[in-house]
């Protein structure tokens, strides 16, 4: 009976696997396949709470304040969550142009289930996922990708590249972006990068001000950059020393609209829908070969700086700013329904310099600031954590024993200060100064320690 049984499974699969055999197996087109292993032990002296588990700090840049709990605590954990892998599909010529596409995903998906927080399932969640026609001068993007805003990536290992911290080009978006580059010379060109892009990529994000602010659904915005770029001082690695970068200078820019719904929290009543205030911002960004490379692709010897400026208003979305629109009402108690509000202002600067003394070994040295404009209009009974600054110091070295094997590790220095007072976490109570006897603004901050192991593929 047992033989009887085993004969017919064993004849099913091989039915199963003729029918299969007549169905592709391989894309159409040529595919490559890469990605890494990332494996990080992290320290934080504060603990980030349910940020990421602990493992990034909170994009937002709310850091818990020193005299909170979780402000007084510190955490320890060891993930490899940050692991990636990507799909590239070289596709045919459409009109003299080459296509391609890319596909890339990582496990930092939402895992809300219990099991999953605590055990092995981090979550599949879609990094990028764009398609590419590209002509000699010409090239049209479309899907998830870079934010077109904020050309610069702090490089970090803990790969948050800064965001909410100087560097706001953290979020990938949905969008259609056209890039035309146009020849000065034999060495110098000049690129022009415009986009149509959607902040979220399917809904609306939360952003507190005034009672609550919801943010009932991104408005679609417009970004662009002009880059002039020279190879006349040769080249020299740029983030995470992966690629080898020319001179670049150039501006790049923000302009759309956000739509709010503002409620009292007390009873949930809507005292306002689909209430318009303009998103804008601007910018000035430098990459410099300060030591080029020897061939154009060796490492060793070299040095490079890079670094941006920018100025924004109701930009939450990409971290450009703390908040998107704040309250301007002449009174604290104002209801809620007569409050008026504004767009948040905000500026930020980023500099870093990754020099590699070897083509094994670089180093990485670095800093950012994110700062409040129009403070004047936070009411601190609209915002609990009203932010006012966020600083961040970096230094971080990276060892490369071959082509698949990295070691890294990284030291940071966060800081988040509030203008709101702080409280005595033992009794619940308002700090004050005993001299002029106003609230004691509070601040959060962190050490952090990183260390990182890489396999390339």
């Amino acid at each position: 009976m047992k033989k009887t049984i085993f004969g017919i499974v064993a004849a099913g699969i091989m039915v199963s696997g003729t029918a299969f055999a007549d169905e592709p197996v391989m894309s159409k087109f040529k595919m490559s396949i890469g990605g890494f292993v990332k494996l990080d032990y992290v320290y934080n002296s504060t603990d980030f709470g349910a940020s990421n588990g602990g493992m990034l700090a909170p994009i937002t840049g709310v850091i818990p304040r020193t005299s909170s709990i979780l402000g007084q605590s510190d955490q320890s954990i060891i993930t490899a969550r940050q692991s990636r892998f990507w799909l590239k599909v070289a596709g045919p010529e459409l009109y003299g142009a080459k296509t391609g596409a890319l596909i890339e995903a990582d496990f930092y998906g939402d895992y809300t289930s219990a099991g999953n927080q605590m055990y092995e399932s981090p979550s599949l969640r879609m990094r990028h996922a764009y398609g590419t026609i590209d002509w000699t001068n010409t090239q049209i993007l479309f899907g998830q990708y870079w934010d077109t805003w904020g050309p610069m990536s702090a490089s970090t290992v803990d790969f948050r590249t800064g965001a909410g911290w100087g560097t706001p080009n953290a979020p990938r978006v949905p969008q259609i972006r056209i890039t035309q580059k146009y020849n000065l010379s034999e060495n110098n060109t000049i690129s022009l990068a415009l986009a149509a892009q959607n902040p979220s990529q399917d809904f609306g994000v939360a952003y507190a001000a005034g009672g609550t602010t919801l943010l009932s659904g991104g408005g679609v915005n417009g970004a662009g950059q002009l880059m002039f770029s020279s190879k006349a001082m040769g080249s020299a690695p740029g983030y995470y020393g992966m690629s080898m970068n020319p001179l670049k200078l150039g501006v790049f820019g923000l302009y759309g609209n956000q739509s709010y719904n503002i409620y009292n929290t007390a009873n949930n009543v809507f005292f306002g829908t689909d209430q318009s205030y303009k998103s804008w911002g601007g910018g000035f960004y430098a990459f410099v070969p300060v030591l080029k490379s020897s061939d154009g692709k060796s490492r060793a010897g070299t040095a490079s700086f890079e670094g941006q400026v920018y100025e924004a208003a109701n930009m939450p979305f990409n971290t450009s700013t703390a908040y998107g629109i704040v309250q301007t009402s002449p009174a604290l108690n104002i209801p809620a329904a007569i409050r008026t509000y504004e767009a948040a202002k905000g500026w930020g600067y980023a500099a870093q310099l990754i020099v590699y003394p070897t083509q094994e070994l670089g180093i990485t040295l670095g800093t950012g600031k994110r700062q409040t404009m129009n403070n004047g209009a936070y009411w601190a009974t609209d915002i609990a954590d009203r932010m006012t600054g966020n600083y961040q110091y970096y230094v971080n070295v990276a060892y490369d024993f071959n082509a698949a094997i990295r070691l890294a590790a990284e030291y940071q220095y966060l800081r988040t200060n509030y203008a709101t007072g702080g409280f005595n976490p033992r009794t619940g109570q308002a700090v004050y100064d005993p001299v002029t006897g106003k609230p004691v603004a509070d601040f959060g901050q962190s050490n952090t320690f990183r260390v990182a192991m890489f396999y390339f593929f």
